[in-house]
């Protein structure tokens, strides 16, 4: 059963031109599964909205708290790029950024049409940042989670480009994996994506899978409750006792 709360937009009621827009993305490595979900499946709603795949840039930092960083380079470099009509130097390992480049890039940095030449260099038009933070037994989760939030927030007021917040920021593995389109259940996530129907089909399995075994356990547990009623009775009889029992204090004679 998928998470019921996961939620989403509703279709936009207007169709967008992005034939015109650059758009950056910049995710972590962290989680590599549902990394590579999310990126997907906002490369495939660039590209259904019209953005060109040689206006898609695709970079990779190490974990989540570096997305900041990042984003606010890819800015300041795209805005270099365009000021210097140079050629792409985003499209390379030994590029101005020192960022790693993904191997998911949507685009290859040649052109053949000067348009699109013109285009791929200009600033980019948003940053998406990309990153799943999952939480675990100490306080990293919260920190971590708090200096995304406001360093990515803090870029876009400061560059007064849009970056768009892609960080899921779950309590738990199953969370996490629902809202990045491959979790159990029906289709459903943040990914918008339909290129990983191989996961959804695996997922099915496993679901059938602990489904058969969850009613296994029950048929178990309901056997094991029978033979404890009496142990039950008497237990509760024993603390009962011990409740209404009179405290004894140590008495220190002076």
């Amino acid at each position: 059963m998928s998470d019921p709360t996961v939620k989403g937009l509703p279709p936009p009621p207007v169709s967008y031109d992005g034939s015109g827009f650059r758009i950056a993305i910049v995710h972590a490595r962290w989680n590599d599964a549902i990394i590579s979900s999310l990126v997907s499946g906002t490369i495939a709603k660039l590209q259904a909205q019209g953005v060109k795949p040689e206006n898609i840039v695709v970079k990779t930092v190490p974990g989540s708290y570096e997305l900041p960083f990042a984003a606010q380079k890819l800015i300041e470099g795209g805005k270099t790029q365009a000021s210097n009509a140079a050629p792409s130097m985003l499209a390379s390992s030994a590029n101005l950024l020192s960022l790693i480049d993904s191997s998911k890039d949507a685009a290859s940095p040649s052109s053949k049409d000067g348009a699109s030449s013109a285009v791929s260099t200009r600033p980019f038009d948003a940053v998406i940042a990309i990153g799943c933070l999952i939480k675990g037994s100490t306080m990293h989760f919260e920190y971590i989670c708090e200096a995304v939030s406001h360093g990515l927030m803090r870029v876009q007021l400061d560059t007064g480009t849009p970056v768009i917040f892609g960080v899921l920021t779950a309590l738990t593995d199953d969370q996490a994996l629902e809202r990045a389109g491959i979790g159990r259940g029906e289709k459903k996530g943040h990914s918008q994506s339909s290129s990983r129907p191989f996961a959804r089909t695996a997922a099915d399995e496993q679901t059938t899978e602990r489904t058969g075994h969850w009613l296994r356990l029950s048929s178990q547990r309901r056997r094991a409750n029978g033979q404890r009623g009496s142990c039950k009775a008497l237990e509760d009889t024993i603390t009962h006792t011990k409740a209404t029992q009179p405290k004894r204090e140590n008495l220190h004679i002076m």
